[in-house]
């Protein structure tokens, strides 16, 4: 046990997947007997937990690098620790080694559960302690976690990823795809409600591939009938789905399940058909539009979110013009979007045809000029109707307002009491916003 004067703090970037990494070294650092503090300047551990899919969240941690030395220097007996999947790469382990040698420990995505055993040598021995797997080996179950919110939580269904789409550096960092048994899923699910938690996300890069490298049959579809069915639980949401699996059973079992909510995050990345076969996705424009029908025929209500790459290479105007109509056509509520940036380590980082900086953002502008108005369409269909709002926290903004999210995930603002949050409310909407909602509470229908 870690003497409980001790403190942490956690940096983290990246996905909802990083989230739920530093969630879990809350949890183990908790249990060793530390206290979490938001100060950096009283902290005896810092954790850099890394993203390396976004060019700026790398610079970001170096640039955080370069304050946390003045704290070192301050405080020679301060822990800095760096993570995730950063640290994947050997390249940039080397530059940390050579440039940063203040750090004390490294490690990766595979073996946050070692973090104890890795504090323990570094109290041991003076030098750098270098810790990164390949491949996460088996699932370690039973890792305690320090959930942000009390009423939901994210849960873990699968690791990994197969899919190697050709400007993704996934799967070089989480490895390849590992499900959870079901039944170590259901139990953290049912132990989650018992505690009184109303929401879970279930997490993947690709959940629609869920069951694949387990021996027992089942599906997500199946994963998501046995969650449905656990009492205290009363919504469902996940993330995130590859266009290419998503089944049509998979359709009928988010529309039989009450507890599901009616938002799919299905990024399509790009238009043409040619450029979704250099970026390896395995789908054409005509079977993404043709999923899209079939979604929204079966699930009217449905709220349908993207992903969306401006300038990858060989991206012709034509090409791009492709992608403008995937936007028309399948009118989203909301996506977002990204200029392709080289990642080192990918396939699309050799490609010839790099696209310049100049017409990808000129490319970008006249994407949002069209999905902008859709939202702001979407949004204003739900005026004067009355909505279901799980309440998160106060408004970043006005301490007044409370904000929450709707079963389709919109974001609504309204006037409330604190002691709502975390609670279900029905709110009416008397106005609408390209990316938010404005509303009261009401006991309407």
């Amino acid at each position: 046990m870690i003497n409980s004067s001790k403190r942490y703090t956690i940096l983290t970037w990246g996905c909802q997947m990083n989230e739920h990494d530093s969630e879990k070294m809350s949890g183990i650092l908790e249990s060793l007997g530390y206290i979490n503090t938001d100060k950096k300047e009283e902290a005896d551990l810092i954790i850099l937990n890394t993203c390396l899919v976004r060019e700026n969240a790398e610079f970001k941690v170096y640039g955080n690098l370069g304050e946390l030395k003045a704290l070192k220097r301050e405080n020679p007996d301060l822990i800095i620790a760096i993570c995730g999947c950063m640290m994947q790469k050997k390249e940039i382990r080397d530059i940390i080694k050579e440039k940063y040698k203040f750090v004390d420990i490294i490690f990766g995505t595979h073996n946050i559960h070692k973090l104890p055993e890795l504090i323990a040598n570094h109290n041991q021995h003076t030098r750098m302690i270098i810790d990164v797997w390949e491949d996460a080996g088996n699932i370690v179950e039973g890792i305690p976690a320090k959930r942000k919110y009390g009423f939901k939580a994210f849960v873990n269904i699968m690791y990994g990823c197969n899919n190697f789409c050709s400007y993704c550096i996934v799967p070089y960092t989480r490895g390849r795809e590992k499900s959870r048994e079901p039944e170590d899923i259901v139990n953290e699910i049912k132990n989650l409600a018992d505690e009184g938690f109303k929401e879970v996300t279930l997490l993947g890069q690709n959940v629609n591939s869920y069951g694949k490298s387990l021996d027992s049959k089942i599906t997500f579809a199946d994963l998501l009938y046995l969650i449905n069915d656990i009492d205290g639980i009363e919504r469902i949401r996940f993330m995130t789905s590859h266009p290419k699996d998503l089944s049509d059973e998979l359709i009928y079992a988010i529309k039989k399940c009450n507890k599901v909510c009616e938002h799919i995050h299905l990024p399509f990345q790009a238009g043409s058909n040619k450029i979704l076969k250099l970026m390896n996705r395995k789908y054409t424009k005509e079977q993404y539009l043709e999923l899209v029908k079939k979604i929204k025929d079966e699930i009217p209500n449905i709220s349908l979110t993207t992903d969306i790459i401006v300038g990858f290479p060989g991206e012709t105007e034509e090409d791009f013009m492709e992608t403008i109509d995937i936007v028309k056509k399948a009118e989203f509520d909301s996506a977002f979007t990204f200029l392709y940036s080289i990642r080192e380590g990918t396939p699309a980082a050799k490609m010839e045809n790099q696209i310049p900086e100049e017409i990808k953002h000129k490319r970008l502008k006249k994407l949002l000029d069209v999905l902008n108005p859709i939202s702001h369409d979407k949004n204003s269909q739900l005026l004067n109707t009355v909505q279901e709002v799980l309440v998160e926290e106060t408004s970043k903004t006005d301490s007044t307002i409370l904000s929450g999210r709707t079963r389709t995930s919109k974001l609504v603002h309204f006037e409330g009491d604190t002691d709502l949050i975390g609670k279900i409310v029905k709110v009416k909407i008397n106005n609408t916003k390209t990316w938010t909602l404005e509303g009261t509470i009401t006991n309407g229908e």
